[in-house]
């Protein structure tokens, strides 16, 4: 799994109880994020047991499944099942347990079952916060009370046991929580949703869990950062002749298109460098300024949703280097074969509204970062152009940016300082420039 990922959800068991397996052979299917990802088994022999069933969310560490690694072994194994057993169930001792590897991890905290009920709440906890709460006594409001640093917001493992430490060592009851301090909370209680009127003629369509997780994500963007965004036009008639003149020599030399992206993932990658403070993400009331410069290029799906791809050490890469990875990236992206750590750890990102014809974008922060910037469609316009003999009038190519940015961190100066150096430097192109 990727570095960041602590959870994925079982979607689809392709393998069943008593069936044979090959060591790499599929298991099942897991999604992390919005990247589907197919598990191999890393050893060959007989599913005895599934400990998820399909929906179900796992830890990252969990035992997800037992596969009996001996099959000429005389082990009494346990019947296949006609359902899973889910893990939010005690799983009961099997014959001869000791006998089947990796059977002892059954028996971890993890995979006990919390006796109260946090069904109620509209946040979501894993199995293990739920134990632990459960153990501790602690009620559904007061765990709601916790604020998360998960992803979303999620409520964590380390979130819960800091959470246990700094109630143990206060001796006097907490005070009711008055009013100011509800509405301050973390997860204030969400108005009412507007009522919706349903006629004969509407279609209702279920979204797929993929528009549900983006869904989510845009809701806690806004709710999480304000808002600003920043316009300039730039001057990309360089870039467009430049562009025309090599494109065809480098496909034929690197076998590969060249496409504009590239060229404003390098101009944002430098422009990063010179305004670090655009490079970094909040925890609390910390500022954490990333070292690696990590761009995200939103990638449109077949099925419409969206899907940001990242293109890591960006500022490393020469133009052949991201023009190959926005190729390779964009590709496997649209086919549904992205490892999940390729859309982790992002640190800005890019997206081009342009590609639809729109001229400008206000878009929402990909949280944790705390800024994105959106290019519109290059458009030929009259511009006003100063020459040493004076000013005249020329048709040149123009193309608009939008930089939206967290103004907790970033205030009107540096954002739209940033914004108009990228816009600089795709002006200031070099048609001589070798590809």
């Amino acid at each position: 799994m990727g570095e960041s990922v602590a959870e994925a959800t079982i979607i689809k068991w392709v393998k069943q109880p008593g069936d044979t397996i090959k060591m790499d052979e599929t298991v099942l299917e897991i999604a992390t994020d919005k990247v589907d990802s197919e598990v191999p088994s890393p050893v060959a022999g007989k599913l005895v047991r599934q400990l998820f069933v399909e929906n179900d969310i796992a830890q990252v560490g969990q035992v997800i499944a037992i596969i009996e690694t001996d099959m000429n072994a005389s082990v009494e194994t346990p019947a296949p099942t006609p359902e899973p057993i889910q893990a939010s169930v005690p799983v009961p001792e099997a014959p001869k347990a000791a006998e089947i590897p990796g059977i002892e991890q059954l028996s971890t905290p993890e995979q006990i079952a919390p006796t109260a009920d946090f069904s109620a709440s509209e946040r979501f906890y894993s199995p293990l916060v739920k134990s632990i709460a459960a153990e501790e006594g602690i009620s559904l409001s007061e765990l709601d009370s916790i604020k998360g640093s998960g992803a979303e917001g999620r409520v964590t493992k380390q979130d819960i046991l800091d959470y246990l430490a700094n109630r143990s060592s206060s001796s006097a009851p907490q005070a009711p929580k008055t009013e100011t301090q509800k509405t301050e909370s973390p997860k204030a209680a969400p108005a009412p949703a507007p009522a919706i009127s349903v006629s004969g003629g509407d279609e209702i369509i279920e979204m797929d869990r993929m528009r549900k997780l983006i869904a989510d994500h845009m809701v806690m963007s806004k709710h999480t950062s304000p808002h600003v965004t920043s316009f300039v036009e730039a001057d990309v008639t360089n870039i467009v002749q430049w562009r025309e003149r090599i494109k065809k020599g480098f496909e034929k030399r690197e076998n590969e298109k060249i496409t504009f992206t590239p060229i404003f993932i390098e101009a944002v990658a430098k422009a990063i460098k010179d305004f670090p403070m655009i490079n970094v993400s909040v925890n609390g009331n910390q500022i954490i300024k990333k070292k690696d410069i990590n761009i995200g290029m939103a990638t449109a799906l077949p099925s419409g949703n969206l899907i940001v791809p990242v293109i890591k050490n960006a500022d490393q890469l020469n133009l052949v280097g991201i023009t190959k990875s926005v190729n390779d990236l964009a590709n496997r992206a649209r086919q549904n074969k992205l490892q999940p750590d390729e859309v982790q750890n992002g640190t800005f990102t890019l997206t081009n509204v342009g590609s639809f014809g729109n001229v400008m974008g206000t878009p929402i922060i990909n949280q944790p970062q705390v800024a994105i910037l959106a290019v519109g469609a290059i458009k030929k316009k009259p511009a006003v152009i100063e020459t040493e003999h004076g000013d005249v009038i020329a048709i040149r190519h123009m193309m608009f940016l939008s930089l939206s940015y967290d103004h907790r961190v970033v205030d009107g100066a540096l954002g739209g300082s940033f914004v108009r150096k990228v816009a600089d430097y795709l002006e200031a192109w070099d048609t001589n420039r070798e590809a």
